[in-house]
């Protein structure tokens, strides 16, 4: 199955804008179909999605934004960021066009904006229909933090975002890559400038206070997990230091019936490391879930 992949430069040029809170956020749209939500992770943005985005969006009417903070979207310095607020961001967008009821596709930071919407769909919203995470920190007990993580949440903090730089961020991504499936300078060029774009690093160290409040929602976002009657399913890269194979094997402990597909050498960007392996495995989980329905709703 092949993927191809977007310049950066044609993607920005792809995207469009509408404000939040008084803030620009870059969105991006394509193709028809059930929506699809592609939410990104930390420190990156929608554009890690690009080796996926034109094969989903011939199945799918597929929807991506920029968070607030985060690449081409406003960054401001004074802003009260949290997991809850970008949820509440990602509701606005959907709603702004109209959308109902959509499935999700999460990455890293994104997963855990996947598990508050999923709590608030349990609290009676209804409005997700499936929900699949790539490598993050489902369960803070299983999350590995890089020494960037560690060194943001210190109270040095904002002087590390300061004096963050490529050469730094290459380190830190070679790390979490898996060995076989390293980024190349093309990419990692990409990466920098939607992190730098808008002075993206002064507000890192408060982006990062994200990892607080997963230990604040741990549970509540767990007991979603396990009682929810929406399709879940993990697809992680097994070799990710931060969150590769022991978050899966902690997610088969806690998750009831886990739907998980473990990809050997890849590390913690799967959507960049092995888009295919990636796309066949959530294609194959949604028609998994239409034949299920189709099951279930065929008159004896």
């Amino acid at each position: 199955m092949s993927v191809t992949g977007i310049a950066l430069d044609d993607w920005v040029a792809q995207g469009k804008v509408f404000r939040y809170r008084g803030h620009q956020i870059r969105w991006w749209e394509a193709g028809a179909g059930e929506p699809l939500l592609l939410i990104h992770g930390f420190p990156s943005g929608s554009w890690d999605w690009h080796y996926l985005w034109q094969a989903l969006a011939e199945r799918y009417r597929v929807i991506a934004l920029d968070m607030i903070g985060f690449a081409f979207s406003d960054k401001p310095q004074h802003y009260p960021y949290s997991l809850l607020d970008q949820a509440d961001l990602q509701q606005a967008l959907m709603g702004s066009l109209d959308i109902a009821e959509y499935h999700v596709l999460a990455h890293d930071y994104g997963d855990s904006v996947a598990q508050e919407l999923l709590a608030r769909h349990e609290q009676g919203a209804g409005f997700l229909r499936s929900l699949c995470f790539l490598n993050g920190g489902l369960f803070p007990e299983t999350h590995h933090p890089v020494l960037l993580q560690k060194l943001l949440m210190s109270p040095i903090g904002s002087l590390i975002g300061r004096l963050y730089s490529r050469e730094r961020m290459a380190r830190t991504f070679g790390k979490v890559f898996g060995p076989q499936t390293q980024p190349d300078d093309r990419e990692l060029d990409a990466f920098w400038r939607m992190i730098e774009f808008n002075r993206g690093p002064r507000v890192m160290h408060l982006l990062i206070r994200y990892i607080a409040e997963r230990r604040v929602n741990r549970d509540r976002w767990l007991a979603a997990m396990q009682r929810t009657g929406v399709p879940l399913r993990v697809i992680d890269g097994a070799v990710d230091p931060v969150s590769g194979a022991h978050m899966v094997e902690r997610y088969r402990q806690l998750i009831p019936a886990p739907d998980t597909v473990l990809l050997p050498h890849i590390g913690h960007y799967p959507q960049v490391e092995a888009p295919e392996q990636v796309l066949q495995h959530y294609l194959a989980f949604r028609d998994q879930r239409v034949d299920v329905t189709a099951q279930a709703t065929t008159p004896a």
